[in-house]
């Protein structure tokens, strides 16, 4: 029998839904509302446990995770559960094994948006299902082509952008973790000093759940120039989530987070960043926002935003980062 929560999310999807112009593919819900869809699932993680997988200037508190990231955890868990009883079936049906693969989980959105955060208290949570202790999670970062690579191509300037990144290893390393390959390899990017480790790696084995967080993950596939489409990441996500929020709150938040910046990383004399750590509160300011007007913005409005669209669940944050309300597409 389906508990309280499987009932309420079940009705929630099955409900027709109208917006404004007509007919929309997602059900949208306040925080309250959203809030109520686990009323019976237990809230696992503590305020020190919080403090320590949140991000730098994207603040975020037990309430938050209560009324959030609580009733996203069960869904998500429910998610799990279905995808695994989908794919016993279709091996009965083709004669196979029926060896689990892992369930995968985009995260995208702009810079700054707390995706990173989002991410890290999403493994947290779904670690402590009993169903999917193992739970991994990969930033794209590590996927960025080095930093000579970048200035050899003329690229400095556009990193983060698309052409930026070797999407064709990010492409093999997420396809060979669905094909469930016991152990796969995938790069480590270090932000002190803004580049590619080349003495260390992240080594994936055969999770219950992999969480790819990123910018660009729900990039649609490209065309090449013969008119054929490839795969994209996106096409081995069995759920994905986009962070939004206005542009204007998250330049905010981005020039917020370089002033924080200045005082502790950037400080550190191997940072790539170390000769911003003197610069006085008033240039801080400036040049942080010319970075976003010149290089973050442009991402986002070109490349980030239009993939917005393309995820299961958008969680849209209001000008103190709480999120607002939370948009999923329905099935």
């Amino acid at each position: 029998m389906a508990g309280d929560d499987e009932v309420s999310v079940l009705n929630l999807l099955s409900a027709p839904v109208f917006g404004p112009s007509g007919v929309t593919p997602y059900v949208e819900l306040d925080r309250a509302q959203w809030a109520s869809l686990a009323r019976s699932t237990p809230l696992p993680l503590t305020a020190r446990e919080l403090e320590r997988v949140s991000g730098l200037g994207d603040p975020i508190d037990l309430a938050e995770v209560d009324t959030i990231y609580r009733p996203l955890s069960r869904l998500l868990n429910l998610y799990v559960g279905g995808t695994g009883a989908l794919h016993r079936v279709t091996s009965t049906f083709l004669g196979e094994r029926a060896s689990r693969t892992p369930f995968v989980i985009g995260v995208a959105g702009s810079v700054a948006v707390g995706k990173s955060t989002t991410a890290r208290v999403l493994r947290e949570m779904l670690a402590r299902w009993p169903d999917t202790p193992r739970v991994e999670l990969v930033t794209t970062d590590g996927f960025l082509y080095p930093n000579a690579v970048l200035q050899e191509r003329n690229l400095m300037s556009r990193k983060g952008f698309p052409e930026s990144y070797d999407r064709r290893a990010l492409m093999r390393f997420v396809a060979e973790v669905k094909s469930g390959a016991e152990e796969v390899r995938a790069p480590k990017y270090d932000h002190l000093t803004y580049d590619i480790l080349t003495d260390d790696e992240v080594v994936v084995h055969r999770p219950d759940v992999l969480i790819i967080e990123g910018l660009n993950v729900l990039q649609p596939a490209r065309v090449d120039d013969e008119g054929r489409s490839a795969l994209a990441v996106s096409d081995f996500f069995d759920f994905s989530i986009y962070v939004d929020a206005e542009t204007a709150d998250i330049k905010r938040w981005y020039v917020d987070r370089f002033l924080s910046l200045r005082q502790t990383a950037f400080s550190d004399p191997d940072s790539f960043f170390v000769r911003f750590a003197e610069l006085t509160d008033a240039r801080a300011v400036e040049l942080a926002g010319e970075f976003w007007d010149n290089i973050n913005a442009p991402n986002l409005i070109e490349n980030i935003l239009p993939t917005r669209g393309r995820a299961n669940l958008v969680l849209t944050k209001g000008p103190d980062h709480a999120v607002t309300k939370v948009r999923l597409r329905k099935l």
